[in-house]
């Protein structure tokens, strides 16, 4: 069998994904160019866990296609799992050229490798914010997503549209994941449950927008390896497939679970709906069930527990983040 390429392998989610088919003895490629949008130390920390006989790491930008092409020409690769991209939906209100760079370009370039290389299929990372504000729950995969309210969710609908083309086109089997919300240890510090968790630790105030009356289907980063995983060895051509917790919480219970971990009351500053933002967000996940015999299993209780124990473990670094 050969290599499986993973994108985005020092990030949180390709993190997690590269330790599990460490775990199973694969031979693991991962790319990741470190960049700045965090504090590159986290990725550091991850990319330090996943050494191993079996896992090289390119520290490279793959929207560069030339280099990318260069840099596994002679590799053996049978699968592409392509989580890399540039995340966060309020970031890409002021950054728009990043996320053409990384999540246009870049995903162009991860197709252009697998038709080359005849790669004969790849995995990619969607998102839940392709639904924008959708009034109909739960969101279906068959559901219209035409009226994307970010650019980023902008990028990933047109993700979806790119790997269709190339199935058509190139015969490459084409399996792409919308994530809801994920959390767990070894998480990005720029989402809620991190930033919230570190300043209620540390004292200073979270900023609680929509005065907290927003729903998220928070889903835990195990679930959505397992799903992942499961889309590999699935036999799909082209798909669309949901991956949530099919429980959304509202954004207060979210913070009571959090200030229980840590022992002490937030300090919280209301403020309005943010440009961008859904009110909430809730996965149908009967074909992820049909399909992949995905099931969640972590209560948003018991994920969070995961969470602040992982954190509190490694608070003396995470500080500096």
């Amino acid at each position: 069998m050969g290599k499986i390429l993973v994108t985005g392998a020092a990030g949180f989610v390709g993190f997690h994904v590269c330790k599990e088919l460490l775990k199973q003895n694969k031979q693991v490629i991962g790319i990741d160019n470190f960049n700045d949008y965090y504090n590159p130390l986290l990725k550091e920390k991850r990319a330090a866990l996943l050494t191993n006989k079996n896992f090289s790491l390119l520290r490279q930008d793959f929207s560069d296609y030339k280099k990318l092409f260069e840099a596994v020409k002679d590799e053996d690769i049978d699968l592409i799992i392509h989580l890399g991209a540039q995340a966060g939906v309020r970031y890409s209100i002021d950054n728009p050229h990043v996320y053409e760079e990384a999540n246009l370009k870049g995903t162009l370039a991860i197709f252009e490798l697998a038709r080359h290389k005849h790669i004969p299929k790849v995995v990619f990372a969607s998102s839940s914010s392709v639904y924008g504000n959708t009034k109909k729950t739960p969101f279906s995969e068959e559901d219209f997503v035409d009226h994307p309210i970010s650019l980023y969710a902008a990028t990933k609908k047109a993700n979806e549209l790119m790997a269709y083309t190339y199935h058509h086109l190139y015969n490459i089997k084409m399996v792409g994941l919308r994530f809801f919300t994920v959390y767990g240890p070894w998480g990005r510090p720029d989402m809620a449950y991190f930033s919230f968790f570190k300043n209620i630790q540390e004292g200073k105030a979270i900023k609680v927008f929509n005065h907290g009356k927003m729903q998220r289907d928070f889903t835990f980063i195990a679930d959505i390896v397992q799903g992942i995983l499961a889309a590999t060895q699935a036999d799909l051509t082209y798909e669309i497939i949901n991956l949530g917790n099919n429980s959304p919480e509202e954004l207060g219970t979210f913070i009571d679970i959090l200030e229980e971990e840590a022992g002490k009351k937030a300090v919280k500053e209301m403020l309005p709906m943010q440009p961008g933002d859904v009110l909430i967000t809730y996965a149908d996940i009967s074909k992820a069930k049909k399909l992949l015999n995905y099931q969640p299993t972590t209560s948003l209780k018991e994920g969070l527990r995961q969470f602040a124990t992982w954190y509190k473990e490694n608070e003396s670094w995470l500080k500096e983040l």
